[in-house]
């Protein structure tokens, strides 16, 4: 159970408003991205379990053309977490980790399927299913919510699980009902505004998403560069033990 039912004295909205800020964008990047490949080729490239059903029945039919687009999907998404552990090494949110250098290359990788894609080469396709996978794996924990940017699965089932343990215990940590919601609200209006994109200029609405992802990862790298003697840093780039 990722939940207390009881209220901490948390301030993290005035503490963390970054989190806030970042995880509402990247979710919006996630929920936009989604939508433009949906309306590309109807693939869904954020969330896996799609794609893993997907191989089960390619595999079950012999349909090999498919089979080989839904595996590339997950290789991708797998391959984008693995790249984001390698560059970030940890799933709690901290600052002065390395998230903008993560936003920046999701911003490239973007910008290349956009290319592929705009060329008719299909391999834009996990390189997309890659940035999300890069973007989910950037922070899975923060004070004890697991957040997830790239899917409304999860979001969906912990709002439900914190408003039955309303119903129960008549408190909740409403920081983390907000924080969901404002995930939530963000993937939504993202996938709105890829839709529309996609509807007004077609594949290079994807261009869209690499700019928003380079930009604020250009951001958040500047700020943690100034920022950079109030983290207790290892010579990888990491926070210290008791930073974390």
């Amino acid at each position: 159970m990722p939940y207390s039912p009881y209220r901490e004295k948390s301030s993290f909205h005035r503490e963390h408003p970054w989190v806030v800020v970042f995880g509402t964008l990247l979710s919006s990047v996630a929920g936009y991205v989604n939508a433009v490949l949906l309306g590309i080729y109807h693939v869904p490239v954020s969330h896996m379990s799609g794609a893993v059903s997907r191989l089960a029945i390619d595999l079950s039919t012999a349909n090999r053309p498919d089979f080989r687009g839904a595996s590339a999907i997950f290789a991708g998404f797998l391959c984008g977490a693995i790249l984001s552990g390698l560059i970030i090494g940890a799933t709690q949110v901290r600052p002065g980790r390395r998230y903008g250098i993560t936003m920046m290359i999701e911003g490239a990788i973007l910008c290349t399927a956009t290319l592929l894609l705009l060329g008719q080469n299909r391999l834009g396709i996990p390189l997309a299913a890659m940035a999300c996978g890069l973007q989910n794996a950037m922070a899975s924990s923060f004070y004890g919510l697991i957040i997830r940017t790239t899917h409304a699965t999860g979001m969906v089932t912990d709002i439900g699980v914190l408003l039955g343990q309303f119903l129960r215990y008549r408190r909740i940590e409403v920081w983390k009902l907000a924080l969901l919601t404002l995930l939530l609200s963000g993937f939504f209006t993202g996938g709105v505004l890829g839709a529309l994109a996609y509807l007004r200029i077609g594949i290079p609405s994807l261009f869209l998403a690499a700019a928003g992802c380079g930009t604020a990862g250009l951001g958040y790298y500047l700020w943690r560069r100034r920022h950079l003697n109030d983290f207790v840093i290892d010579r990888w780039g990491v926070p210290a033990p008791e930073d974390m």
